[in-house]
């Protein structure tokens, strides 16, 4: 079977899979979200921690809930690296230092997973479980509770009440991702992902040399890496290691469970505004999106006279960077959907792409991740992208625009404007500083149009909470470091606050009632109204950077 059919048909039956999933998983997640019953294990949580389950929160006490909670638990993750020596299950591990403890608490904190470290030579396995772990259950619940917010404001009438942060977030975690995880753990060790708080061991190969196999409880960590679309590996090539991503089949299924949840969350919608075909309408954008992605960067990666590195025209279509357990169409499916997605794992090495396939992957993860965009944080990307469209849409014909029995008012599209305004400042302004600093320079090894397009890739992976990177830029310099973590915080939770903030202005609103004039927002013509908005206002924001770095590149 050559390598092209059978990624087409991992590809089809990722589809098929996914397609299976999509009614019954969004109905039970519009269930945790909305039945008033709480498990046992939820009302010991309640009483343990003194939250009370019944009140409901304002949009910006929401938010303020979710900024302290963060704030506790990039304070509690730094702090647990720094003394990691004194703890037990070390492995001799030192305590980390201050700047890389900082980058990776920020990183872990916003589902970012940006590693600017090896896992199996810096962190222990008590840091690795009970620090790292714990918060990429955390942060993935955390990005889903604001999506399930932002659909209570389009279902809520005459209140400024989004639910409970902390009702929510303990719901995320136990009822959802939690059992799933057990279930793709228990897959996972069974396929060979090691599972074991072993020793690290060192043997002496045939050829007299010495090497270090490290152990470590790695499978519990990959599923929720994958499925919370976080993305940081156990080890430092992530699931491009054999202890981490065995075999085939677990490499198909690891990119089915970082697909699972996002895909399925606009069923939840649908089900919660009573209304199922406005989910169909907005995961028909995300597949589309998805599937052009896929074909784009495996067109790419298969065909390496165009826009092919010269190196791998010389040695005739070589697959440097690309594990060869998977080949190239494993690595660019994986691609394709790690940066679409906010997670990040890589299987193959970006920087190794061709330059229009990692121009793509650059491409996928300026979009917002919102095709279908990280847990949760894809889903109130694309709801804030359906609110442009029936704005624009509205100007076109003259009337006022409404989208789910509420109408987008200008207070509301200055939430819009604001949450789309925040990233490309921040991602440009970060790396704008990088080329024009001399901190910034030092660690650019790769000068020219390859070098300007792994710094806007670094930037965009990390304002983006995406966490892959381009391996040719020193990101382990204390500039980067110290930039990045607040890069990862301001992309994470700037965007966070303008989403609640529509939420909170939708929600004081009552219905109002469709009419002859109201655009139909379930038809494949909004489809591909929305489908144009995105492309639009990311081919406006980023083009020149684009053009600069990958076209550039590419078109030499």
């Amino acid at each position: 079977m050559s390598s092209a059919l059978a990624g087409w048909l991992q590809a089809g039956l990722l589809v098929a899979a996914l397609a299976a999933c999509y009614v019954p998983l969004g109905n039970y997640m519009a269930h945790i979200f909305t039945t008033d019953k709480d498990w046992k294990i939820e009302r010991f949580i309640y009483k343990l921690t003194g939250i009370n389950k019944n009140a409901d929160q304002k949009w910006s006490i929401y938010i303020r809930s979710i900024l302290a909670f963060s704030f506790v638990s990039v304070l509690f993750l730094y702090l647990m690296q720094r003394v990691q020596d004194h703890l037990l299950l070390s492995e001799g591990m030192t305590a980390v230092p201050p700047d890389t403890a900082w980058n990776t608490a920020a990183s872990f904190v916003t589902n970012t997973n940006w590693q600017n470290y090896a896992g199996e030579s810096t962190m222990g396995y008590v840091v690795q479980m009970t620090g790292l772990t714990v918060q990429q259950f955390m942060s993935a619940a955390v990005g889903l509770v604001v999506a399930i917010a932002m659909i209570r404001g389009f279902v809520r009438s005459r209140t400024d009440k989004l639910g409970n942060f902390y009702v929510d977030v303990t719901r995320a975690a136990i009822r959802l991702l939690i059992p799933l995880s057990i279930v793709g753990a228990l897959l996972l060790i069974a396929n060979g992902s090691i599972e074991n708080l072993h020793a690290y061991t060192t043997y002496t190969t045939l050829s007299g040399a010495h090497q270090t196999i490290p152990g470590g409880p790695v499978g519990s960590m990959e599923v929720i890496k994958d499925m919370g679309n976080n993305g940081g590996g156990f080890f430092n090539t992530n699931s491009a290691h054999p202890f981490e991503n065995p075999n085939p089949f677990t490499n198909w299924f690891e990119i089915f469970i970082l697909l699972l949840i996002p895909f399925a969350t606009p069923r939840a919608f649908g089900k919660m505004v009573k209304d199922n075909k406005q989910g169909y309408a907005l995961v028909a954008v995300m597949a589309i999106i998805w599937i052009l992605a896929v074909i784009g960067i495996s067109f790419f990666e298969s065909h390496y006279g165009i826009g092919g590195a010269t190196a791998a025209k010389l040695a005739h279509g070589a697959t440097e960077g690309v594990e060869t357990r998977f080949g190239t169409s494993g690595c660019s499916l994986f691609a394709a959907s790690t940066t679409v997605t906010s997670t990040g794992a890589v299987n193959c090495f970006h920087d190794s792409l061709t330059p229009f396939g990692g121009g793509i992957a650059l491409f996928d993860i300026a979009l917002g991740e919102i095709a279908p965009g990280g847990i949760g944080a894809g889903m109130y990307g694309i709801l804030i992208l359906a609110v442009v469209t029936v704005f624009v849409a509205g100007l076109m014909v003259g009337r006022t625009p409404e989208y789910i029995g509420k109408k987008i008012r200008p207070v509301e599209m200055k939430y819009a404007a604001l949450y789309f305004l925040t990233l490309p400042v921040v991602i440009l302004t970060a790396a704008g500083l990088s080329i024009g600093t001399h901190a910034g320079q030092a660690a650019i090894f790769n000068p020219g149009p390859h070098g300007l397009t792994e710094i806007v890739y670094a930037f965009a992976s990390m304002a983006n909470n995406n966490g892959s990177a381009f391996a040719g830029l020193g990101s382990a310099a204390i500039w980067y470091q110290t930039v990045g973590g607040f890069v990862m915080l301001f992309g994470r939770f700037g965007p966070e606050i303008f989403a609640l903030g529509l939420a909170g202005s939708l929600a004081r609103q009552g219905k109002t009632p469709e009419s002859a004039g109201t655009l139909s927002t379930k038809t494949p013509l909004f489809v591909g109204m929305v489908i144009a908005v995105v492309l639009v206002l990311v081919g406006l924001t980023y083009f020149p950077a684009l053009a600069l770095g990958p076209f550039a590149e590419g078109l030499h």
